[in-house]
């Protein structure tokens, strides 16, 4: 599940047909300039979202889903823990809830007060709990104990909407499909590939733009991207490789140096979110809960 190098997709650009074309690979002290305010044509939009998406396959190309698992039932109740934490303490937290309740049978047979000790680091544990208890049971009961690998399932079952089904199905399943997070709202906003704030609406705006091929490794490549460099209150502007083809930039920290220091993760230094990332991840593994970092 790691990206390709080889991202090209749909159509040929035209040498020097924007000024978003201009080839630009550095990650160091890249100055950006805003595109020019004059109406972009659907064209030159596919056009740049394609080349956004390429530039950033070649700088994660281990991109994948930071959510340690090892099967879909797994990463399907990662998925939902994850609803307002980090998926590092996700992962901290998750071992130990396996170990008891490795399958959908164990854990719709769970005591709910036992199930919500021990998910109590991610926050919304009550919530939470009623929610794994649910899906484990419908899992048993419905789907003789397999999750279900069509999204029109998947969305039935409790604590479930489109962005969890979407992670599943396109990390357990290989069935493409677009994880419209905040973070992917957030950048795909600002890099103007559309003005929605719903996320169906905006998966639909997002989904015209690319092959559907694409679709899985584009939300992984945004994400990654989101969490390391375009961060929501202080993106680091003058670290981003894609600075020359974003209309947002300025909005951040323009100076290399200063913008150098706002980089997350492996970009900065520091662990990554997962305890057992992929072999070719260039980060170090995150410690587990309770671990001094």
């Amino acid at each position: 599940m790691t990206a390709s190098r080889n991202s090209a997709v749909g159509e040929q650009e035209s040498a020097g047909s924007t000024e978003a074309s201009k080839p630009h690979k550095s990650v160091k002290g890249s100055k950006g300039a805003r595109p020019e305010s004059r109406p972009e044509s659907r064209l030159a939009l596919v056009r740049r979202a394609r080349r956004i998406n390429r530039e950033l396959a070649e700088v994660y190309p281990y991109a994948h889903p930071e959510l340690d698992f090892e099967n879909s039932f797994q990463l399907l109740v990662a998925t939902v823990l994850s609803a307002q934490t980090t998926d590092l303490r996700v992962n901290q937290t998750t071992p130990a809830l396996f170990a008891a309740y490795p399958t959908p049978e164990d854990m719709a047979a769970a005591d709910p007060e036992a199930l919500e000790q021990l998910i109590r680091p991610t926050g919304f544990f009550r919530a939470k709990a009623k929610s794994l208890l649910g899906l484990s049971a419908a899992l048993r009961d419905h789907f003789g104990g397999e999750v279900p690998g069509r999204l029109e399932d998947l969305v039935t079952l409790p604590g479930v909407g489109r962005k969890t089904a979407n992670v599943v199905l396109g990390n357990a399943f290989g069935v493409p499909g677009l994880t419209v997070d905040t973070h992917f709202g957030r950048l795909v906003r600002r890099w103007k590939w559309t003005a929605q704030e719903d996320p169906e609406k905006v998966e639909a705006e997002i989904a015209a733009l690319f092959p559907k091929s694409e679709w899985t490794m584009l939300s992984h490549r945004i994400i990654f991207h989101g969490r390391r460099v375009c961060h929501a209150r202080k993106p680091a502007c003058g670290a981003c490789p894609i600075a020359p083809l974003c209309p947002a930039y300025g909005e951040g920290e323009t100076d290399p140096d200063k913008a150098k220091k706002l980089l997350k993760y492996e970009m900065g230094g520091q662990p990554g979110q997962r305890l057992r990332p992929p072999s070719d991840y260039p980060g170090r593994p995150a410690a587990p809960l309770g671990a001094a970092e």
